[in-house]
């Protein structure tokens, strides 16, 4: 038998790690004993197994190019070295021929979870900013082993079963010959030491529960449902692992004057029939006036809005005002939309409503045809030119 590893597959001396695991998914193929039974293809068959373990390996490619042995320690026995590992990643392409696997114990130290909590705010301070303590329950990293886990003056100690390695060695028999697989140490659970004395206090976790205060600001312009994204201020991880990050929910409270759509506010001004007819101007408070008076921005904001009414302003018109909306997240304003309402008595005095009965003579009113085919002027439209007239 050639002891080339490279003519034992088939492949040049520079073939790529793909190349090499293909060829010998090909020759397995051909030569696996549920296939060949034959003796000497059982035979051909290991060494192929062998060549393609020293081939997919870099560090043994590269000192059997130097000019070693590539089956001088250890290769060469019946049924040694196969490698369960090896042999499913050839053939369902997993990393043993593209680079070394990660093995060895795992750290005890991990990061932490992420929390949530909900923050009930106002509409003003959804849309102006506001600066809030929290009381937050979450784990935080044991004051007394300093997140290690151990009682004072003690440490962990090398796991006796898997040696520190924190997995531990099967082996089976198969067709295959000795089949090793590598599993987690069930002793240490796979930390590759034990704490023989663990602290009191976390029990041995590194961590605590607690609650703590946090000062969260939330920036002007969230909106219901918005997450502001505290980093780190989260779970803190076992083993004294870092912690996770800590997310806060905004709930905006309905307003009871005010709705928003987007970075609009909208709201709704009922007029009486006259005033809607002959115009006014009323005086709006605006969202600003919802600010504690307490705060710097409420000093020296403007809290209200002088709005015209246009003479003969219909119910159901919209008048915008630029600029008084929600503050953007992305800079800018957006406006302040007025719906108007307008109210049509229900009770007349006498004297009212001779008042409406004379109007209605001037204007020719006392019956109105109801048609509303063609275009003509409303109501509020023949009150403006009776006053104005």
């Amino acid at each position: 038998m050639t002891q080339d590893p490279y003519e034992i597959l088939g492949v040049s001396r520079d073939a790529s790690a793909d190349d090499v695991k293909k060829a010998y998914r090909k020759l397995a193929r051909q030569l696996h004993p549920d296939v060949n039974p034959d003796p000497e293809t059982q035979e051909r068959f290991k060494d192929v197994s062998r060549a393609y373990e020293v081939l997919s390996d870099p560090g043994k490619r590269a000192a059997y190019d130097r000019g070693g042995d590539a089956f001088s320690q250890g290769f060469g026995g019946a049924g040694q070295g196969f490698s369960f590992t090896d042999i499913m990643d050839a053939f369902f392409g997993g990393g043993a021929a593209g680079g070394a696997q990660t093995r060895g114990p795992r750290s005890r130290a991990r990061r932490g979870q992420d929390a949530l909590i909900r923050l009930d705010v106002e509409l003003a301070e959804a849309a102006f900013g506001v600066t809030r303590d929290l009381k937050v329950d979450t784990a935080l990293r044991c004051e007394a082993c300093e997140g290690q886990g151990t009682a004072p003056g003690t440490k962990p100690v090398t796991c006796e079963t898997c040696h520190g390695q924190g997995e531990v060695a099967v082996v089976q028999r198969s067709f295959l010959g000795e089949i090793r697989t590598l599993r987690p140490c069930a002793a240490c659970r796979g930390y590759g030491s034990i704490i023989p004395d663990p602290c009191r206090e976390c029990s041995g976790d590194g961590r605590v529960r607690s609650r703590r205060t946090l000062t969260v600001k939330i920036p002007a312009g969230v909106d219901h449902g918005t997450r502001v994204q505290l980093t780190g201020q989260g779970e803190v991880g076992p083993g004294g692992g870092p912690a996770g990050d800590l997310y806060v929910e905004i709930h905006v409270e309905p307003h009871p004057t005010f709705t928003r759509h987007g970075n609009d506010l909208h709201t709704t001004i009922s007029l009486p029939m006259s005033a809607a007819a002959l115009g006014t101007q009323l005086t709006l408070p605006l969202l600003e006036a919802d600010l504690p008076a307490s705060s710097e921005e409420s000093s020296e904001t403007v809290t209200t809005y002088d709005l015209d009414i246009r003479p003969g302003t219909q119910s159901g018109s919209e008048q915008v005002v630029r600029g008084f909306g929600v503050p953007s997240l992305r800079g800018g304003r957006g406006d302040l939309v007025v719906s108007i309402a307008v109210e049509t008595p229900t009770r007349l005095d006498p004297r009212q409503e001779e008042l409406l009965r004379e109007l209605a003579a001037i204007r020719g009113e006392e019956q109105p045809d109801g048609n509303n085919e063609a275009p003509h002027k409303s109501m509020f439209g023949r009150l403006r030119d009776a006053f104005q007239g």
